[in-house]
């Protein structure tokens, strides 16, 4: 199946190394700075955007929420940060995440607030991951051992940028060329992850399906299909072969729900 030429598969699995999971170094010229330069000035002079932009989540084909995201690869890893707002009400609801990844795809941090109250953040804890809960601004907190590695995904239930990330850590990882032409595993290649709202693991596969040609606000558009599932889920992924890989469509037919990019 011919999704790209080599050379521009060959520069994809480049970039998203470098950019999304940082195992290459910055650019020429700001590798000996890093050694001595650690400030403030520093980070920002290295920070590179990777994607940004917005989903429109639709069930029953209705507006129910937006989604604003950027991924910025920064001094020493990346920063994604989202923003989702309810479409609904006089007074929409909104929550807020930063996902935290070192230089080897590890995770350094996640923080996810809501505006009616509440929080919750997840860090290393010798070598594996702890959850830190708080119900409310008065509420103790309460704290929860994850015996996963660093290197687990995030994925939050209502963030679709990191099902994004976690598409873009598949094809990096998992698929290759042969000839030209992109090959995956036949079977489903196997993650970890994490569902810091539910507050545990939950094992989850991703599988190519093939291109399709599919409208897209009214625009037929070549996309690159893939399928994630879990133990009671299935999900769509369209991803732009031609713009990076970037997440252009996801549906989850059980729920009646698309999210499309805006």
């Amino acid at each position: 199946m011919k999704l790209q030429t080599e050379t521009r598969w060959n520069r994809f699995r480049t970039s998203a190394i470098a950019l999304l999971f940082c195992l290459a170094a910055c650019p020429a010229g700001h590798a000996a700075d890093k050694a001595d330069k650690k400030d403030k000035a520093a980070k920002t002079d290295s920070s590179h955007a990777v994607d940004s932009g917005a989903f429109g989540i639709f069930v029953k084909g209705q507006r129910v929420a937006t989604e604003t995201f950027s991924i910025q690869q920064v001094e020493g890893g990346s920063d994604i940060r989202s923003q989702l707002k309810d479409s609904l009400g006089t007074n929409p609801a909104s929550q807020k995440s930063n996902l935290e990844i070192n230089a080897n795809g590890e995770l350094m941090r996640y923080e996810w607030s809501q505006s009616s109250g509440g929080s919750l953040t997840v860090f290393p804890d010798n070598d594996f991951l702890k959850e830190r809960i708080t119900a409310s601004a008065s509420a103790k907190a309460a704290e929860q051992a994850f015996l996963l590695p660093t290197s687990t995904p995030i994925l939050d239930n209502n963030f679709f940028v990191h099902r994004e990330i976690l598409a873009w850590r598949y094809l990096s990882s998992a698929c290759k060329t042969d000839g030209g032409s992109l090959k995956c595993p036949q079977d489903a290649t196997d993650f970890g992850s994490l569902v810091p709202q539910d507050r545990l693991s939950l094992p989850v596969r991703m599988e190519l399906v093939g291109k399709e040609r599919i409208p897209i606000r009214g625009v037929e558009r070549d996309l690159v299909h893939l399928k994630l599932t879990g133990e009671s889920f299935e999900w769509g992924l369209w991803l732009d072969d031609q713009d990076h890989y970037k997440l252009i469509r996801a549906e989850i037919p059980a729920d009646n729900t698309e999210i499309t990019r805006d």
